[in-house]
């Protein structure tokens, strides 16, 4: 299926693994031209060697929580390829977890800063030369967990409940422009956050890593009737689509890749 988008720019922050990773994997097999960005721990240029035989793809180090790396961010791109087409923001963490009365005012701001303003950071970048150029494409990822929270999470719930807002405010601010802002939630993937949540699961019930993720999906997620962890290649599958001319009627707009994880059908 031709995506309709070969020669376009991407960028995708929170690329170094898992679902940002096969994003950019997934763009570079369409045709477009990829900058992913991460924070300096070391993964990001194993991401860059992986990806660099597929296509032309850059790295730039970078925390979406510090406004002076979101601007050296997209500076470099622009240096380097030009203007984004296409905005992925795949960056975000578990955060603070356990019971509310014990997660501080820090662990609060700590999640939002990296899952909710990371993103606001990022997008007011993204914007201004999309609606110049009347085109663009902008998926923001959000989670299961911002329609059916769970209480050990709460920060990360309210994170990711505060994407949905923002994109589809966005859309409505910018899609009169043909900037088309859309959400995907996925729920429990086989990426290295949730490898690290079922390997702590694993050690506080003394059980194999493989009994921690089924007692997970029994006992926490019963509505994933697929009964295993996503792929991240599924979600990507997903948000590449949404990057595409295929979707260009598709605007503030939210695709669930969770199993069937949520019960309900709004939201």
């Amino acid at each position: 299926m031709d995506l309709g988008i070969t020669g376009r720019i991407a960028l995708i922050s929170g690329a170094d693994s898992g679902m940002g990773k096969e994003t950019a994997r997934q763009l570079l097999q369409a045709g477009v031209r990829v900058a992913i960005t991460d924070v300096a721990d070391g993964t990001l240029d194993e991401a860059l060697a992986e990806l660099s035989p597929l296509g032309e793809v850059i790295a730039i180090t970078g925390d979406v929580t510090r406004a002076a790396d979101v601007d050296t961010i997209w500076a470099k791109v622009r240096a380097d390829m030009g203007e984004p087409d296409i905005f992925v923001n795949a960056a975000g963490v578990t955060g603070a977890t356990g019971d509310f009365l014990d997660v501080d005012d820090e662990g609060w701001l700590r999640t939002l800063d990296i899952n909710l303003m990371g993103a606001v950071r990022m997008c007011r970048h993204a914007v201004p030369a999309m609606r110049a150029r009347s085109w663009g494409r902008i998926v923001l990822f959000a989670s299961e967990d911002a329609v059916q929270p769970y209480v050990d999470e709460l920060p990360y719930c309210a994170s990711k409940a505060g994407i949905l807002t923002l994109a589809k405010g966005l859309s409505k601010a910018y899609g009169p422009d043909n900037v088309l802002v859309n959400t995907v939630s996925p729920a429990f993937i086989h990426t290295p956050m949730t490898d690290a949540m079922m390997e702590k699961r694993a050690q506080e019930k003394g059980i194999s890593f493989d009994e921690a993720v089924a007692t997970f999906l029994d006992e926490e997620r019963p509505g994933m009737v697929l009964k295993r962890r996503g792929r991240p290649e599924e979600v990507a599958s997903a948000v590449v689509f949404l990057c595409s001319e295929r979707a260009s009627f598709i605007n503030g707009a939210g695709i669930r890749v969770d199993s069937g994880s949520v019960y309900t059908l709004a939201g």
